[in-house]
């Protein structure tokens, strides 16, 4: 079993607690004129069926496809939840797969994500639920709908990639642009909404990168299970 919504509730029983949870988190927000706004659950999806292939005690649940994302909202399509009732949500999944899993991997692929992450973080060690949470880095990437997101849906599907639209955003550096991001959103500082600068993405660069995100998160969830299907 790799997804769990196509199981019947027998066959998850028969698991006996020897089995992952792995929980794609994403959202549905503006990525440029160029990509579709469901590009952060799309990675989320890629990198957790990646870790599925690799460990055969971990199954997928489907994903939370709304973000915090708050910051995009000027921007038509965007649809976001806040911070607070993510938070909840995630600790009320977490709290439900309890039942039949023996942790709970959750993989957010949107920044905007962080502060729900913290307080789910949180409310499970307090419960005492053993939970990894995790989110891809790639270091030197663009911050949105840049070379780094284009390349890895140019590798994910490459259909869904509009190449013929994209054009270049704001290309401060992440850092820069925080306090006014935090204060105005994107659209004030990106009219296009994308920071970065999509040039030069290809397919080939995609696959390296989900290689190395995978590689990361096979080794963060080894750490916490080393051994499979071993209850914890």
């Amino acid at each position: 079993m790799t997804y769990l919504e196509g199981a019947t509730w027998p066959e998850v029983a028969a698991m006996g607690r020897r089995r992952l949870l792995a929980l794609p988190f994403g959202s549905l927000e503006q990525h440029g004129p160029h990509l579709p706004l469901n590009t952060d659950t799309r990675i989320a999806q890629t990198l957790t069926a990646r870790l599925c292939a690799v460990r055969s005690d971990v199954v997928a649940a489907p994903p939370i496809p709304y973000g915090a994302s708050g910051e995009h909202a000027q921007f038509p399509g965007t649809l976001l939840v806040n911070h607070e009732v993510l938070g909840n949500v995630l600790t009320e999944l977490i709290r439900s797969a309890r039942y039949a899993f023996a942790g709970v991997i959750v993989v957010s692929a949107h920044g905007g994500n962080s502060q729900a992450l913290a307080m789910a973080r949180h409310q499970a060690e307090i419960d005492g639920d053993v939970v990894v949470f995790w989110s891809p880095a790639v270091p030197g990437g663009d911050a949105h709908a840049g070379r780094t997101e284009t390349s890895l849906m140019m590798a994910i599907d490459p259909s869904a990639v509009r190449a013929d639209l994209a054009e270049s955003g704001n290309t401060e550096p992440i850092e820069v642009l925080m306090p006014r991001l935090r204060a105005e959103g994107v659209r004030p500082i990106s009219s296009n909404g994308v920071l970065g600068d999509p040039n030069g993405a290809n397919a080939d660069e995609g696959h390296q990168l989900l290689s190395a995100m995978t590689a990361d998160l096979v080794a963060r969830v080894a750490a916490q299970w080393p051994t499979i299907g071993a209850d914890t």
